[in-house]
């Protein structure tokens, strides 16, 4: 948390133009403890040139670019919610220029996470599947009913996104499995089934089920149930709006004020006691 008096955290946001980009920027230009200090996005963006605030009516004096030193050479922190490949690089740059990370970008591979991994040796880097506070507080909430309810009941978990989101199943719904996954003692490695086509057999008790839809402009829906003889838990977290991720973000953004190198994931920002 920042202390008070403390000079507003200087933040770039990669992705100026897209859908959560925005939200970002938005957030930040409402923000009294925050301010934007850089505005990036892909060469060939059309949104190349344009003041960050445009999509708004405002003039912020920030422009987009795609030049990483012009874009980062204010910032104390970068908040990165694009792809993988992109986040990598940035990712560098970052390293490099000693400035902070917020990562919620999700489908990386193990070299992606190996490599953020060795970055945060250096830098201080926030990085979570999903920002949102309530679905954080969802993620405990799974872990306690999974050691309560134990190995008697079958887990299948099913999300919904809109029809660009591009990586399935999405970040959170395996952040999910892993929670609980770990909760019951497994690795979802080795017990996740992703679809279901044909003649199946039985259900494998020990297996934890993933479902995907993907229409519409669905932000983000997430369902985990368990089910058992003579009944059926559903512990659920529907968004209605992307502010909710920007709010995380900019939480983390605070709680990176002053910390040491280290990879940090939103336990940590919302103090939860390790369990």
């Amino acid at each position: 948390m920042s202390s008070a008096g403390a000079a507003p955290r200087r933040v770039a946001v990669a992705g100026a133009s897209g859908r959560m980009g925005r939200m970002l920027i938005e957030a930040l230009l409402v923000s009294d403890d925050c301010v934007l200090s850089g505005a990036l996005d892909r060469t060939g963006s059309p949104a190349l040139g344009e003041d960050a605030g445009a999509f708004l009516g405002r003039s912020t004096g920030v422009i987009i670019g795609a030049d990483l030193a012009r874009g980062l050479a204010d910032a104390e922190v970068l908040i990165d919610f694009t792809r993988p490949e992109g986040t990598l690089e940035h990712l560098a740059a970052c390293r490099a220029r000693g400035v902070q990370l917020v990562i919620g970008t999700t489908g990386f591979d193990a070299a992606g996470k190996a490599a953020i991994g060795a970055a945060a040796k250096d830098i201080a880097i926030m990085m979570a599947p999903n920002m949102s506070v309530g679905v954080n507080v969802v993620l405990r909430l799974l872990d306690q009913a999974a050691r309560a309810l134990g190995e008697g009941y079958d887990v299948e978990i099913v999300e919904a996104h809109h029809r660009h989101k591009v990586d399935a199943p999405s970040g959170t719904a395996l952040q999910m499995g892993e929670v609980v996954a770990g909760a019951l003692g497994r690795s979802l490695k080795d017990c996740a089934v992703y679809g279901r086509e044909g003649t199946t057999g039985a259900r494998d008790a020990a297996t934890i089920g993933f479902a995907t839809v993907r229409g519409g402009d669905v932000i983000g829906d997430h369902t985990v149930m368990f089910l058992g003889p003579g009944e059926r838990i559903e512990i659920s977290h529907k968004s209605s709006s992307r502010g909710t991720y920007a709010q995380g973000a900019l939480r983390a953004v605070r709680f990176l004020r002053g910390r040491a190198p280290g990879l940090y994931g939103m336990d940590a920002v919302l103090g939860f006691d390790p369990t």
